[in-house]
């Protein structure tokens, strides 16, 4: 009979794990505990990573399987599930913090401040993290350009390291310094630490960047929003730094039977490796061999978005501004039409 909880020590906690022994990794031999023991293994990466961030939970309760249905906006019914705003019975012990989302709504997020809050949040089914790039108390302030480099159908990781390679070159361009990690599929994505800016200047900050690789690659790179139009291309998805658009953190594990992980890498080992390599199975011995790789990245002094703003305002003066916002957002300033390629006409496009 399976166990019905167990204890275990973090930070000098002592937290609760309820049904331990459920199947979370079948195939790899991996219970709820072994879940817990893995982000254990890796806590003071996965503590970089969200430590004082509003972080939304990717919650898979019932285990990770294929036959799992994820909740939609538009349908919430779904065994796993997105959850924003913290649990009505989320313990004093943890941080939290109130941020705004698009619509001008508020919500209070959890905010770890520590590891055993994490696990606790494990313990409630989170195998995914999706941090706010703000940190409290002032969740405005964007201290993180985060850059996804998101492979369209036909495309492979492969030609994702190839753009990442360029990118990096680009910032460095631009003055920034950027840090790489496998999504945990196919993609790859570069953060940069940089000084506090609003949302709209750090989403215009990455629009630039997108922009200015797709110059250098343009066999390669596109940031055309549309699908229809990217083609077999890396998109540089610049939607991710608009307000309540989150990527995934450092060590997280993507919901598949094949438990793939979000893995820090250095610039070095970009081309070297494959997403396959960092599971839930190997990360843990690679931590204790390398530690946190992106220990580098925390350490480093944030920049300046001014280059790539002046980007940004050079290529608006060329014709080339605003781009279109995620559906849920309310229209914005200078924002174009929402409306495909392939449905534009006059009736619906004034």
């Amino acid at each position: 009979m399976a166990s019905t909880s167990t204890e275990v020590s973090v930070d000098g906690r002592t937290l609760r794990i309820s049904s331990p022994d459920k199947p979370y990794l079948a195939d790899l031999g991996i219970d709820k505990l072994g879940v817990v023991d893995y982000f254990r293994s890796v806590g003071p990466g996965i503590l970089a990573a969200l430590k004082d961030r509003p972080t939304a939970m990717e919650r898979w309760p019932g285990g990770i399987r294929d036959d799992v249905v994820m909740a939609t906006r538009a349908d919430g019914k779904g065994e796993a599930f997105y959850q924003k705003r913290a649990p009505a019975n989320t313990p004093d012990w943890v941080q939290t913090a109130e941020v705004v989302f698009p619509s001008g709504r508020t919500a209070t997020e959890v905010a770890p401040a520590d590891l055993a809050t994490i696990i606790w949040m494990v313990n409630l089914g989170t195998v995914r993290f999706h941090p706010w790039p703000v940190r409290t108390p002032d969740t405005d302030a964007v201290d993180q350009l985060r850059i996804d480099l998101d492979p369209q159908d036909g495309v492979g990781f492969d030609v994702a390291v190839t753009a990442a390679l360029e990118l990096r070159q680009v910032l460095g361009e631009a003055g920034l310094t950027g840090f790489c990690k496998t999504s945990g599929g196919r993609g790859v994505h570069v953060f940069a630490p940089i000084l506090p800016s609003d949302f709209i200047d750090a989403r215009h900050a990455a629009i630039a960047v997108g922009r200015e690789l797709a110059r250098r690659l343009p066999e390669l790179v596109t940031v055309n929003w549309w699908k229809e139009e990217r083609g077999e291309r890396v998109f540089v998805d610049f939607n991710q730094m608009a307000r309540d658009r989150l990527m995934t953190s450092a060590y997280s594990i993507r919901p598949t039977p094949r438990g793939l992980v979000s893995a820090p890498l250095g610039w070095d080992e970009l081309d070297q490796v494959r997403p396959e390599d960092f599971t839930v199975v190997t990360m843990p011995g690679r931590f204790v061999e390398r530690g946190d790789v992106w220990d580098g990245f925390y350490r480093t002094e944030p920049a300046s978005l001014e280059t790539l703003l002046s980007w940004y305002d050079r290529d608006a003066g060329a014709g080339e501004g605003e781009l279109p916002y995620p559906p849920e957002y309310p229209k914005m300033p200078g924002e174009p039409p929402r409306v495909q390629p392939s449905k534009k006409n006059a009736a619906n496009w004034d």
